[in-house]
């Protein structure tokens, strides 16, 4: 794997290991660069998929040390990585890492610069704070589910991307690297308080602007951008596979009714919201006429804003997506690659997934533990 040379090359951090968000967000962290250290757990826990590691690509990047952290032995091997990192990220309910011996104070007496991002469902404090939940819940309160899927049906869960990845993960990761810039400047680390329902909350700005505007009905399937528009919408082709339009500005639209075949069929205007059923119906049948592959053909060039809905086996695949390199092989495994581009300090994955305590003894000699320090951690069976 390359060595480290994006943005954030130079960077610490100690990563005490968890499932879903925070490892995406060690993952972009790592992707940038930075140097993370992961504390696995010595027995596994009960969450994730049961995959072997080498599939857990929420963990690439990052070398692996198993500690117990119930030892008191592995806490202090903790702080005294912390000592000479630049953050922290943890991703325990409210108070846990208090109990470990490894919360904000603990670690702020080992070094007054360090960030400690924490990342939680519905935040440190709040009547809600210790109650279990998952990335569906915290989008449920914060009125992103409610607003996604068509009209008369049922909410339509995105996946877990929302809530844990969009809410959660790009949030922490963008709130630790802003704590590091600012403790460069002033000396002093702080908190990162990262709740995904906070922050699938802030992706809903846009939305929640155009309800008080009174643009947009609280009610789902049936505004612009959640399939009640027929020219930002998704259709069924001939051969069962599927087309995505997103012709929002007038040129594009116009383009996309002249290459189906509707210019002077009498449609309503693109923003008669009541001719909007009749000119779903006419868009659904001229799509059922040529596959999907025909259509794209056919749009080729002409700015009509209509794609192919692939599956993640075609992804990798398309010229586009190979061109760019959207997509990497790792050792025989396909993976998106590091994202953003950046033009001098290019970002790169530093190694695939590792086994929990991978890297025990190689991480701790390089953090400055001497083979007796080592021998002694394994004697008291704080790590393995």
């Amino acid at each position: 794997m390359s060595q480290a040379k994006g943005p954030l090359a130079g960077v610490r951090i100690v990563e005490l290991g968890g499932i879903g968000p925070v490892p995406f967000a060690a993952m972009l962290l790592s992707d940038l660069g930075a140097d993370i250290v992961r504390i696995d757990r010595i027995t596994a826990h009960d969450g994730g998929a049961p995959i072997e590691p080498r599939f857990n690509l929420l963990n690439r990047g990052r070398r692996s040390v198993a500690m117990d952290l119930k030892n008191p032995a592995s806490v202090q091997a903790v702080l005294r990585l912390v000592a000479q990192a630049d953050a922290l990220l943890e991703g325990f309910r409210p108070g846990v890492a208090e109990k470990l011996g490894l919360g904000p104070d603990a670690c702020a007496a080992a070094n007054p610069r360090l960030v400690y991002g924490r990342m939680t469902g519905w935040g440190q404090d709040g009547p809600m704070a210790q109650e279990p939940g998952h990335d569906v819940n915290y989008i449920s309160l914060s009125g992103v589910l409610h607003a996604i899927g068509r009209a008369g049906e049922p909410p339509a869960i995105p996946l877990n991307l929302t809530g844990d990845f969009g809410g959660g993960s790009l949030y922490l990761a963008l709130g630790v690297v802003s704590a590091v810039l600012e403790a460069r400047q002033s000396g002093r680390g702080q908190v990162v308080d990262t709740a995904m329902v906070d922050g699938s909350a802030s992706l809903m700005t846009l939305i929640y602007g155009l309800v008080a505007a009174g643009y947009w009905q609280d009610e789902r399937g049936v505004n612009r951008l959640d399939s009640g528009a027929p020219w930002y919408n998704v259709y069924e082709c001939a051969d069962g596979r599927y087309v995505s339009i997103g012709a929002n500005e007038t040129r594009f639209y116009n383009n996309a009714v002249r290459l189906l075949g509707l210019e002077g069929a009498g449609l309503p205007d693109q923003h008669d919201r009541a001719g909007w059923p009749m000119m779903k119906d006419r868009f659904a049948a001229a799509f059922r006429s040529r596959t999907r592959d025909e259509w794209v053909a056919l749009a080729a060039g002409r700015e009509t804003c209509i794609a192919p809905i692939l599956s993640m086996s075609e992804a990798p695949h398309h010229p586009h997506l190979r061109a760019r390199g959207t997509f990497v092989e790792v050792e025989g495994i396909v993976q998106p690659a590091p994202a953003p581009r950046f033009s001098r300090t290019e970002a790169a994955i530093q190694r695939p997934p590792a086994a929990p305590g991978e890297h025990t003894d190689e991480v701790l000699a390089d953090w400055g533990f001497t083979s007796e320090d080592i021998g002694a951690l394994r004697g008291a069976g704080a790590v393995a």
